[in-house]
């Protein structure tokens, strides 16, 4: 036990002192997170988006006057939704992006042919895509430092790290219930659950929890009915932002296979804005927040 509180105490450890590391102040020749040395000729004016966590990011840093379009996905802050729209996520349209004029072009690198095509274009674009909460820190200061924004970022990220060790620091003596987060309930006999390497695991762990599916072969996978039963998790999380997949606490409930799970039976299942644990922005302190006031309410009381 003092090991794994050792472990976490040791992340924020690691997130403060690597958070302003690898970055480059102003504009120039950075590395982003594929490994691709990316040249960046003066502070961009026009920069564009399709990835929703990347926009809150740039709203957070206050250059939303700067960003000249995003998808149809990005919707926080109601900003966002008032921009011109390049699409969807997957994939954008790579012909409305060209005809924005962008100086800079900001991807999570899934979608290699935007890439190609803008690289071909000579067409600045980066790709931003944190798999940790350390790299999201760095990521911050890298997106502030290219942009003219480094007082913002340094404000953004000085604040999240206060948080995160508020709440590491908080939940550092408590019991550690075991949790089982439901991203996906389209099929209830196989739910979709958040595996190691995703941020809804860390955040558990964060929050003193034990993630179910910690031990799991993928960040996102189909958790089996049998093992759900046998793990017996203390408090179920449900995703309530997945359109359509999203299943409610009572409709958990009623389903035969999950009657017997402690969770079900002492009525512990509670329902998270899934943006505030899955989107890799700022505001994830505020997701870790959201599931520590959760897992410990007599910690975290207002």
């Amino acid at each position: 036990m003092k090991r794994t509180h050792l472990a976490l105490l040791l992340i924020v450890v690691i997130a403060a002192a690597t958070a302003c590391a690898g970055t480059q102040s102003g504009p120039g020749t950075i590395t982003d997170d594929a490994g691709r040395q990316v040249h960046i000729d003066s502070t961009p004016a026009r920069i564009v988006s399709h990835v929703p966590s990347i926009t809150e990011t740039l709203f957070a840093l206050s250059l939303g006057d700067k960003l000249v379009a995003d998808s149809e996905y990005c919707d926080y802050p109601e900003a966002a939704k008032t921009k011109p729209k390049i699409g969807g996520y997957f994939p954008p349209n790579i012909e409305e992006i060209v005809a924005m004029k962008p100086d800079l072009v900001l991807t999570d690198g899934q979608v290699p042919e935007l890439i190609t095509k803008l690289d071909s274009l000579g067409i600045a674009i980066a790709v931003i895509d944190p798999k940790d909460i350390n790299s999201l820190l760095t990521d911050i200061e890298l997106l502030g430092n290219i942009t003219g924004s480094q007082k913002e970022a340094e404000e953004i990220t000085s604040d999240m790290k206060k948080r995160i060790n508020a709440v590491v620091n908080t939940v550092s003596s408590a019991p550690r219930p075991s949790v089982f987060y439901v991203f996906d309930a389209t099929d209830t006999t196989k739910p979709w659950t958040a595996g190691p390497g995703s941020f809804v695991d860390a955040l558990i762990s964060l929050a003193g929890g034990e993630n179910v599916a910690a031990s799991a072969s993928d960040p996102w996978i189909q958790f089996n009915m049998e093992k759900l039963v046998n793990s017996n998790p203390d408090i179920i999380l449900v995703d309530s932002s997945h359109g359509t997949a999203a299943i409610s606490p009572s409709q958990l409930k009623a389903l035969p296979g999950w009657q017997g799970i402690t969770a079900v039976k002492e009525n512990r299942i509670y329902t998270i804005d899934g943006d505030l644990v899955n989107r890799s922005g700022p505001r994830i302190v505020q997701g870790l927040e959201e599931i520590a006031r959760i897992l410990h309410p007599d910690l975290f009381k207002d």
